[in-house]
């Protein structure tokens, strides 16, 4: 089972979830939508984690906040972990976002306040077991820089792309080595 794991103020049903559920449909793939508060998406991420890994192997693909919390995940249950241009240090680059923060899925908002940064420090990951990770990135990411990933990252495997965005543009053309990096045949 792959759990694919959004960002800061995304859903199951943003653009890399539509064509990550459309491309790994016959693997098994769920992008569940998950609460603005950090704790609460852990807690749900973890109870995921834990029912579907008694039946079958987890496996997790997290973008921007949701690679930061895929980096924790992949850690505290020992699984691999795909991370699509994470976030290394979010207590810094979302310190800005302290307000009223967007809903991408329907434009409403949530306030994203001081003590969610405070509950990311918990989930911060020191030591990288460099095995457990693939980071793709791309040069071209706006509110991230990538450098910052390719060195926290720096052991594991790496696509390091230029240009694209944020929101990683042709994240289908990936699906090969996603899978090859899971250790799941393609048909």
């Amino acid at each position: 089972m792959i759990i694919y794991i959004h960002g800061y103020g995304g859903s199951g049903e943003g653009m890399k979830a539509k064509i990550l559920r459309k491309e790994l449909q016959e693997k098994g793939i769920i992008a569940p939508s998950l609460s603005y508060v950090p704790q609460l998406a852990i807690n749900t991420l973890k109870e995921l984690i834990s029912t579907f890994s008694k039946y079958e192997e987890v496996y997790l693909i997290g973008s921007s906040l949701g690679g930061y919390y895929a980096t924790y995940l992949a850690d505290h249950f020992n699984i691999k972990a795909v991370l699509l241009n994470p976030s290394v240090n979010p207590t810094k680059t979302l310190r800005k976002c302290t307000q009223d923060a967007p809903n991408f899925f329907d434009n409403s908002s949530f306030k994203w306040a001081e003590n969610h940064l405070e509950m990311l420090k918990n989930y911060e990951v020191e030591n990288i077991k460099s095995e457990l990770y693939m980071l793709l990135a791309q040069k071209g990411d706006e509110l991230l820089d990538y450098k910052e990933a390719k060195n926290k990252f720096i052991d594991s495997k790496q696509i390091i792309q230029d240009g694209g965005n944020h929101g990683f543009e042709g994240v289908e053309d990936l699906i090969g080595d996603m899978l090859e990096f899971f250790n799941i045949e393609e048909k």
